[in-house]
């Protein structure tokens, strides 16, 4: 049955910042709309976490290597990222192989040899997520153009007689904000783009800007929660400095995210709200079946 209601596409509800109420975070989320969240695994002792979380409360999750996480994990970790997505293939909560990808933001991780181990973690994932059938949820942080070169490399070496171009993928990039042009080539490949609370902030005006040219198609929602907390949640050093705390992200803020992305494109929050799922299941269509 179609989901109807906000779909938080990225959130993190393993994370230590719920631990200790995270059933009235969820709770929370849902009195204010939020029907359905996605729930990313970021490293292998947590996939069971986050499976369990997805099924208490009627969520979707998905098993993956982050690229942060890269230099911790062992290589026998890919071969237990591919034996659970063997043993969960015909778990309707299970949507996709994520959160992997590249990460050049953090200096370390773009010098060798970790740049080397971050790049191969994330196209065997790619491999393992063809080989499985499933999706991939992306993280996006100053390496658009590199994340295109491997999912064409990988598509590239599919079967014959699978398209043009080899596979085509199925996936969100998720926290886009890169150029129009690296957006379009990920729509291309069959992907969406997930934006959140650094909508909010007046400041990112790259980033708004882009929320607008792009095709509404292109687009699916997300609060990356606990991390990535819209303006109303910052506070300033400063701030923290005199005791004020910082606010906590949680999948709840979604709809007042939505507003201002609604507010940016002049649309009514039905009309984006009923796109933003339709988006959503293009990509992730087990979404459907949790």
């Amino acid at each position: 049955m179609p989901l109807t209601g906000w779909i938080d596409t990225h959130c993190h509800l393993d994370a230590p910042e719920f631990a200790a109420d995270v059933a009235a975070v969820r709770e929370r989320a849902r009195e204010r709309g939020v029907v359905h969240c996605v729930l990313p695994a970021v490293q292998v002792r947590d996939f069971e976490r986050v499976r369990a979380l997805a099924h208490q409360f009627g969520d979707s999750y998905a098993l993956g290597i982050h690229p942060l996480y890269v230099q911790d994990a062992v290589d026998e970790d890919l071969a237990r990222l591919d034996a659970a997505l063997a043993q969960h293939r015909d778990d309707p909560h299970l949507v996709a192989v994520g959160e992997i990808g590249l990460d050049y933001f953090v200096p370390a991780l773009c010098e060798p040899p970790l740049r080397a181990r971050q790049e191969h973690f994330y196209v065997t994932q790619l491999r393992l997520a063809r080989q499985h059938g499933l999706p991939v949820i992306l993280h996006v942080r100053h390496s658009a153009d590199m994340l295109l070169k491997g999912l064409r490399a990988v598509a590239n070496g599919a079967a014959p007689g699978t398209g043009a171009g080899g596979h085509r993928w199925r996936g969100i990039a998720h926290a886009f904000n890169g150029s129009l042009q690296q957006a379009q080539a990920f729509v291309d490949l069959g992907f969406k783009l997930g934006f959140g609370g650094a909508l909010s902030y007046e400041r990112a005006s790259h980033l708004r800007k882009l929320a607008v040219e792009l095709p509404l198609e292109a687009i699916v929602l997300e609060t990356d929660a606990p991390d990535m907390p819209p303006h109303w949640l910052y506070t300033t050093a400063e701030e923290r400095a005199r005791g004020v705390p910082q606010g906590r992200n949680e999948p709840g803020e979604l709809p007042r995210i939505a507003q201002v992305l609604a507010e940016l494109r002049g649309l009514s929050l039905e009309h984006l709200q009923a796109q933003a799922q339709a988006n959503l299941q293009s990509v992730l269509p087990r979404c459907d079946r949790a």
